[in-house]
């Protein structure tokens, strides 16, 4: 069981759905004229990873909200979890920023962060239609020492897929651990929809038979908003969310490139439509099993509306999931 805790946009894949820009239908002409800018969209990709993981550091601060990871789902497993519900799923991550000049320890934006480690659950409570999860996400400060703890991020929330549509309602609370101080609390719903080039395209498959690219976008509104600011720099209160990610299966669901950006908006502003955030993503992960994953990945939250804080890291993640059927529990 997976679900889609937020899980670009154009990439000429737009929408959920970065919908690759082109139809089928018109003969191999037309097929092999897309495979162009695919194939120039795909090294542009390549390049902007090894391009950001080697600039140097800007400055600040981003979301501590679990961030989506790359599915480890293969291509027919919503198929087979729409025939067998679980009785519970998730994962262990662990995480070493090895390189942070600016990644906050807490919401209060002081310290920075060392290790992180996260811990989610979840449960179908009707097929894929309806599901409970839970994210405990946990930080250390690497300026106190890189074990004991600074920050405990839990999440709450109900989510659903139906067909190619998803859709969440979210609570989460941000707080300090180890000292008292600013803490970041709110509930929010998102809608989203869903593209997969195996489903999608007719010809991916012929071109590309041991690679894949799924991807979904959309908004979100959070309706309550207890100090969840809309900048890295703890200034204004978020209001609306804009989010796009997309999984780019390089090799079998071996090699994953993926890409994530979280765009906020903020409440008190004169316009209340335009990002005044944007948090952003992109990694590659190595499946070292179907159920162990190993990546590296670069993140940056900078504000979009004003100069100020930016707060951006270099981490190495290991990833491990597992997944309980409910045939097992009926045993």
């Amino acid at each position: 069981m997976r679900i889609l805790i937020v899980r670009h946009r154009e990439f000429h894949l737009v929408d959920y759905s970065i919908l690759l820009v082109t139809r089928t239908g018109r003969k191999k002409r037309v097929e092999q004229r897309q495979i162009i800018p695919l194939a120039c969209a795909v090294g542009l990709l390549v390049l902007s990873i090894i391009g950001l993981l080697a600039s140097p550091s800007l400055s600040h601060a981003l979301e501590k909200y679990g961030r989506p990871l790359p599915s480890m789902e293969q291509p027919d497993d919503a198929a087979a979890r729409e025939a067998e519900e679980t009785l519970f799923g998730g994962y262990f991550l662990t995480a070493a920023f090895v390189s942070n000049p600016t990644f906050a320890a807490r919401p209060d934006n002081t310290g920075l962060v060392g290790l992180r480690h996260m811990l989610h659950l979840e449960t179908d409570l009707y097929k894929q239609y309806l599901t409970f999860y839970t994210d405990q996400n946990f930080f250390s400060d690497r300026t106190r020492g890189w074990i004991e703890l600074s920050e405990w991020d839990g999440t709450f929330a109900l989510t659903g897929l139906v067909d190619r549509f998803g859709w969440r309602i979210q609570y989460e609370r941000d707080a300090p651990l180890d000292r008292g101080g600013t803490k970041q609390i709110y509930t929010d719903t998102l809608l989203t929809s869903r593209f997969q080039a195996t489903e999608d395209l007719s010809w991916w498959k012929r071109i590309f038979p041991d690679q894949n690219l799924t991807a979904y976008a959309g908004a979100g509104w959070l309706f309550q908003n207890s100090n969840y600011f809309a900048r890295p720099d703890n200034t204004g209160r978020a209001l609306f969310r804009y989010v796009a990610h997309a999984d780019l299966d390089l090799y079998k669901n071996r090699l994953v490139l993926y890409g994530d950006m979280n765009f906020f908006t903020d409440r008190e502003a004169g316009n209340k439509v335009t990002p005044s955030e944007l948090d952003w993503i992109i990694g590659l992960a190595l499946r070292l099993r179907e159920d162990m994953e190993l990546s590296l990945y670069r993140e940056q939250d900078q504000p979009l509306d004003r100069a100020g804080l930016v707060q951006k890291y270099v981490a190495v993640q290991f990833r491990y999931s597992f997944d309980v059927p409910k045939r097992f529990w009926k045993k």
